[in-house]
C-alpha cells in the first residue's frame, strides 16, 4: 500500500467552516433586530389573525425620564413571555402604554422652563404647564420607545396608547361616570395624606414609609374640668390632668378629644398638688421620666376606663375659644406605649376622625397647603405659630407655647410615611377632597382575585392585605397635568356631580378637547349640563394617576391573560385596576387571569441603586459590554470590546430569579456573558460542522444518546418557559451545552465530524438550541439562522420564530426507541470520567498528552459487563481512546486506574499504552503499520 505525503491530509478533512463571526457585526444588528422584533410581530399577527389572541397587558411606564435597569427587567420579562405564547402557537396581542399624568412631569416640565427663562423662574398658568408637560411627555415616550425597540422587544408600537391620548381619556371618563352611577365616587372634608412639599393630597400608593424618622415626641396634661357622677366621690379635691402622649405635638391646636379604652384600668398618681390620670400598667415606665425626683403617691388605684367616657376637659391652646372637649372610648387604644391616653385630632388622624365623626366631634386642621400653620391654630396670639412649618420646628414652637402643661419631651425613632417623588415628609391634614368608595366593591375584589393565578403565590396575600385595608381612596389632586374631576361647584363651594352632568361634561371633552377645561372662560355655559340653574364653575382638581392607569384596562375588549409589574404594584397599579374594573367594566371576575411580580434590582452589595451612592448600572452598559474589561486580539491592533449587543442584557433579565430581588454586578456580568459567548461558539461549531450527506449517515447509539439529552433538554426547558420559570429553562440549558454537549458529544463526535464520514445529528442539535434560545436571544437566532450553509439556504426550511412546539425537531425516521439510553448514560458518564481521571495521571507525569494516545480495559461486574457490551462498537468513540476492551487483562509499559460506580458493585478504568499504530490522518493509535492510514481513513480518502 502507498504512503502518502503527510502535506496531503489535512485537506481530505471536514473541519468546521462557518461565516458566523465571533462577536456581532454593528453593521447587521439593526436588520436582525428588525426581522426578530417588528417582523415577526407583524407575521404572527397575520398568520394567526383568526386566533383568540393571548393578551399581556402592559402596565405602563411613567414618562418622565431615562429608562433604568428596573425597566430593562420589567420590558425583557414581558417580550419573552409574548416570544414563548408564539412559539406555543399563540397569537399574542401587546400593546404598549405610557402613564404620562401626574406631579413628577409637571414638575420637570417646569424645571425645564425655568432652564429656558434663565434670568429668572418660569410662571405658567395652569395651561402653560399642561402645554409644557405634555411636550415633555410627548418627546419622553419617543425616546423610552427607541430604546425598548432597541432591546428586541417586539409590540404594536404603532397603536400605542398613552393616558394623555384623547381616547384613553375619554374611556378614564367613563369609568369614572359608571362609578357616579353606582354611588361610588362623594366629597368630602376629611383627612387625607398631604405633601407640603408637593401642595397635593396622595393615595396610599404614592407613600414611602421611612423607617427611622425622627420625630419629637411629648407627654403633655390637659385639665380635666368635669367628671361622670359615677366617679365624683372616689377622687380628692385637686386639679386633676389627663396625660396624653403624643409624636406629633403639631398638632395639639387641633386636638378635640382624648381617647381611653372601656377595659383598661387608669390610676391617678398625685405629684406635688396635682393629681395625673394615667394607665395603671405605665406607671413603673413613667414615674421618672414624668415625675423625676418628686415623690409621687397613688391616690387612686384603678378606675376602668369606661368609667371615664363622659369626662371633659379643655385644650389650653384653643384660648378664648376654648370649650368643654369629651373624654371617649376607642379600640385601638392600647397601654402598650405612651400613656394609655390617646390625644385625638380628627383633622390629622384617620383613626381620630373615624371615631370622632359619628359622635358629632368636628375636624379642624389648621395648616395650609405648604404645610404651614394658619392663624386659627393658636386664636388668642395668631402671629405665634401662623406661617411656621408643622414638620420643621412646629412641634417645638407648640410645646414652647404650652410651657409647664409639657411633662417631658424625647426624640422618638419610628417608621413615617414620605412622598415618593420628593421624598420629603407628608403630613396627615383634612381638606375637601373626592373619595372613591372602595369599601362598597371589596368583597367583590377579592372574589374576583380567587380565579386569579399569582406568580410568586405570595403575591396573592399581599394583594389582598391592600384590598381588605381599604375602604376609601382619595383620587383627586391639586395639580394642572392630569384628567380633571368633572365637577362644577355653585358660588357657595358645593359641588354639582351627577350622571348627567358628568355625561355632559364628557361629551363637550369630546368635542373640544380636554384643554378647554381649562382655557374656556369661567363663565362659558357650555360645560353646565341643560336644567343644572345658577352661577357654576369648572372644579380644578385632577384624577390621581393612579385612576389613570387603574383604568388601562378599558383599552381592550377580553381580559388580559397577564399583568406583569414590580412587587411595589401590588398596593399601585395592580389594585387600581381590579377596584376600578369591579367597580364600573360590567364584567366578572379580575382584568387579568394571572398577576406575574418581580423584585427590584440592586447592586452586586446588595444595595438599592441609587445616583446619590453612584452604583446605577444602566442597560446599555449591558448592551455595549463597557462594564466589562475589553479583551486583547491576536488579529486587532488593540484591545477588543466585549460588546454582546441587546441579547446580553436580555440573557440577564432571563436568567434572574424575578421573584425575589435581583443583585446585578460584575460576577453576575460576566457569568452571563461567558454564557453567551458559549452559545456563540457552540453555534459557529454546529454551523460548520453540519453537512447534507449526515443526513443519510447511519445513526449511532452516541447519535441517540445525544438525541435522547435533546429532547430531554427542550421538553425541560419548554415547561419552564410554559411556568413563567425562564431561570429554570437557561440553567437546563446552560447544563446541557457545558455536560451533555461540548463535553461530551461534541468532543466524542470530532473523529466522526473531521475525518469519518460527516454524520451525526449536529443538525437536529442546531434546530434544538435554536429552538431553546428563541424567546430569550432573538437577535443571536436571527444571526445563526442568517449565517446557516448555503445547501440549507437553498431548501425550503421553517423559520425558527415561526415554528410551534409541535412541530418536530427530531425526524421519527432517526430515532429508534431504545428506553435503556438514558438509563445506561450515567453508568457509562461515570466509566468516562474514571478514565479521563487515570489519564490526567498519566498527563502530569508527561507520558500522554492527547487521549488518543492511551487505550483502554474496563473490568466490570458481571450486570455491568451487559450495560457495556450494548455499546462495545462505540465506546472508544465515546470515551474519546484508541481502543476499550471489556474484563481484559491490563498490560502495558505503563497504567494508571481509577474506580468507578457500576451496576453491580464498582468497575475499574485502566489506561494503558496504544496497542496499535497512530494514523497520520485522524491521529488515532489505529494504523497497523507506523506512518499508514487506518483503514477507515483508507476507505474515506479513497471515495474522496
Amino acid at each position: 500500500m502507498p504512503v502518502r505525503p503527510a502535506k496531503s491530509w489535512s485537506s481530505t478533512l471536514r473541519l468546521p467552516k462557518s461565516s458566523f463571526p465571533p462577536r456581532p457585526q454593528p453593521a447587521d444588528q439593526p436588520r436582525y433586530l428588525k426581522r426578530c422584533a417588528d417582523d415577526l410581530y407583524e407575521w404572527q399577527s397575520r398568520e394567526r389573525a383568526a386566533q383568540k389572541p393571548f393578551l399581556l397587558h402592559d402596565g405602563p411606564p411613567y414618562a418622565n425620564g431615562a429608562l433604568h435597569i428596573g425597566h430593562a427587567l420589567n420590558k425583557i420579562l414581558k417580550d419573552v413571555i409574548c416570544r414563548v405564547k408564539v412559539q406555543q402557537g399563540r397569537r399574542v396581542v401587546y400593546v404598549p402604554g405610557w402613564d404620562c399624568h401626574g406631579l413628577p412631569i409637571e414638575i420637570k416640565a417646569l424645571e425645564k422652563q425655568r432652564e429656558l427663562h434663565k434670568d429668572g423662574e418660569a410662571v405658567l398658568d395652569a395651561v402653560g404647564v399642561r402645554r409644557a408637560a405634555r411636550s415633555l411627555a410627548t418627546k419622553t415616550v419617543k425616546d423610552q420607545m427607541k430604546a425598548f425597540r432597541e432591546w428586541g422587544v417586539m409590540a404594536d408600537w404603532d397603536n400605542r396608547w398613552t393616558t394623555m391620548d384623547k381616547g384613553f381619556e375619554i374611556k378614564q371618563l367613563g369609568v369614572f361616570q359608571e362609578m357616579v352611577k353606582k354611588g361610588l365616587i362623594f366629597r368630602r372634608y376629611k383627612p387625607v395624606y398631604w405633601s407640603p412639599s408637593s401642595r397635593t393630597a396622595l393615595a396610599e400608593a404614592e407613600l414611602e414609609y421611612k423607617e427611622d424618622h425622627l420625630s419629637t415626641a411629648a407627654y403633655v396634661k390637659f385639665p380635666v374640668t368635669s367628671l361622670p357622677e359615677t366617679l365624683k366621690g372616689k377622687l380628692p379635691k385637686g386639679q386633676l390632668y389627663a396625660v396624653i402622649w403624643t409624636t406629633t405635638p403639631w398638632t395639639l391646636p387641633a386636638n378635640r378629644a382624648i381617647a381611653v379604652h372601656h377595659d383598661l384600668e387608669y390610676s391617678v398618681v398625685k405629684s406635688g398638688s396635682d393629681l395625673m390620670l394615667i394607665a395603671s400598667t405605665r406607671l413603673p415606665q413613667l414615674t421618672g421620666m414624668l415625675f423625676g425626683e418628686t415623690e409621687v403617691e397613688v391616690i387612686v388605684e384603678s378606675i376602668l376606663g369606661s368609667e371615664l367616657v363622659g369626662a371633659q376637659y379643655v385644650n389650653v391652646l384653643r384660648g378664648k375659644e376654648s370649650v368643654p372637649q369629651p373624654v371617649v372610648h376607642a379600640e385601638f387604644v392600647s397601654a402598650e406605649s405612651g400613656s394609655g391616653l390617646v390625644h385625638m385630632a380628627p383633622g390629622h388622624g384617620m383613626e381620630d376622625y373615624d371615631v370622632c365623626t359619628p359622635m358629632g366631634i368636628k375636624a379642624d386642621a389648621p395648616v395650609n397647603d405648604l404645610g404651614c400653620f394658619t392663624s386659627a391654630a393658636l386664636p388668642d396670639d395668631p402671629q405665634a405659630l401662623e406661617g411656621k412649618s408643622v414638620v420643621d420646628g412646629g412641634s417645638s414652637e407648640v410645646l414652647k407655647i404650652l410651657g409647664d402643661k409639657v411633662l417631658a419631651v424625647h426624640k422618638y425613632k419610628h417608621k413615617y410615611p414620605y412622598d415618593w417623588r420628593t421624598k420629603l415628609p407628608v403630613i396627615v391634614r383634612a381638606t375637601e377632597q373626592w373619595f372613591a368608595d372602595v369599601g362598597s366593591v371589596k368583597d367583590h375584589a377579592l372574589s374576583a382575585l380567587e380565579e386569579v393565578k399569582f406568580i410568586p403565590e405570595s403575591g396573592r396575600a399581599r394583594l389582598e392585605s391592600f384590598v381588605k385595608g381599604r375602604s376609601e381612596w382619595c383620587i383627586s389632586r391639586q395639580r394642572a397635568w392630569g384628567v380633571p374631576i368633572p365637577a362644577l361647584y355653585n358660588e357657595d363651594g358645593v359641588a354639582a356631580l351627577t350622571v348627567e352632568s358628568v355625561a355632559h361634561i364628557i361629551s363637550v371633552i369630546n368635542e373640544r378637547g380636554i384643554d378647554a377645561w381649562w382655557t374656556d372662560s369661567p363663565d362659558n355655559r357650555a360645560w353646565i349640563v341643560p336644567g343644572l340653574n345658577g352661577q357654576y364653575r369648572r372644579g380644578k382638581d385632577t384624577m390621581d394617576v393612579w385612576f389613570d392607569s387603574g383604568t388601562s384596562w378599558t383599552q381592550s375588549d377580553q381580559q388580559a391573560d397577564v399583568y406583569l409589574e414590580g412587587t411595589d404594584q401590588h398596593r399601585g397599579w395592580f389594585q387600581s385596576s381590579l377596584l376600578t374594573h369591579v367597580s364600573a367594566s360590567g364584567r366578572d371576575g379580575a382584568p387579568f387571569k394571572t398577576s406575574i411580580t418581580h423584585g427590584f434590582t440592586l447592586d452586586q452589595d446588595g444595595k438599592k441603586m441609587s445616583k446619590s451612592i453612584g452604583n446605577i448600572i444602566a442597560p446599555s452598559q449591558i448592551v455595549d459590554g463597557s462594564l466589562l474589561p475589553p479583551v486583547k486580539s491576536k488579529k486587532a491592533s488593540g484591545p477588543v470590546s466585549q460588546a454582546l449587543g441587546p441579547d446580553a442584557l436580555r440573557l440577564w433579565a432571563a436568567t434572574s430569579d424575578y421573584t425575589r430581588d435581583l443583585v446585578i454586578g460584575l460576577p453576575v456580568l460576566q457569568f452571563n456573558h461567558a454564557a453567551l459567548v458559549k452559545y456563540r461558539v457552540t453555534l459557529k461549531m454546529l454551523l460548520g460542522s453540519m453537512h447534507p450527506s449526515a443526513r443519510t449517515a447511519p445513526v449511532t447509539k452516541l447519535d441517540q444518546i445525544a438525541l435522547a439529552q435533546l429532547q430531554s433538554v427542550i421538553t425541560d426547558v419548554a415547561n419552564s418557559y410554559d411556568n413563567f420559570e425562564f431561570y429554570k429553562g437557561i440553567n437546563a440549558i446552560n447544563k446541557w451545552i457545558s455536560s451533555d454537549l461540548s463535553a461530551f458529544y461534541l468532543e466524542a463526535m470530532k473523529d466522526r465530524l473531521y475525518c469519518g464520514d460527516g454524520g451525526g445529528v449536529v443538525e437536529e442539535i442546531f434546530h434544538g438550541l435554536l429552538r431553546m434560545l428563541t424567546p430569550i436571544t432573538p437577535i443571536l437566532v436571527e444571526e445563526a439562522w442568517d449565517h446557516r450553509p448555503e445547501w440549507m439556504k437553498a431548501e425550503t426550511q421553517t423559520h425558527p420564530f415561526h415554528r410551534t412546539l409541535d412541530d418536530p425537531i427530531i425526524s421519527p425516521s432517526r430515532t429508534v426507541k431504545d428506553d435503556s439510553l438514558l438509563v445506561d448514560l450515567p453508568w457509562l458518564l461515570n466509566a468516562n470520567a474514571a478514565i479521563k481521571t487515570a489519564q490526567e495521571e498519566a498527563r502530569a507525569k508527561k507520558i500522554i498528552g492527547s487521549s488518543l494516545e492511551s487505550s483502554v480495559v474496563l473490568q466490570l461486574p458481571s450486570q455491568a459487563r451487559e450495560v457495556f457490551a450494548h455499546y462495545a462498537d462505540e465506546l472508544e468513540t465515546i470515551f474519546v481512546v484508541s481502543s476499550v476492551e471489556l474484563d481484559g487483562q491490563p498490560e502495558g509499559a505503563w497504567k494508571y486506574s481509577c474506580e468507578f460506580d457500576a451496576p453491580g458493585g464498582k468497575g475499574m478504568a485502566w489506561v494503558l499504552p496504544p496497542k496499535e499504530h497512530k494514523c497520520p490522518r485522524c491521529w488515532r493509535y489505529v494504523a497497523p503499520v507506523e506512518d499508514e492510514l487506518c483503514k477507515r481513513c483508507e476507505e474515506v480518502v479513497g471515495v474522496s
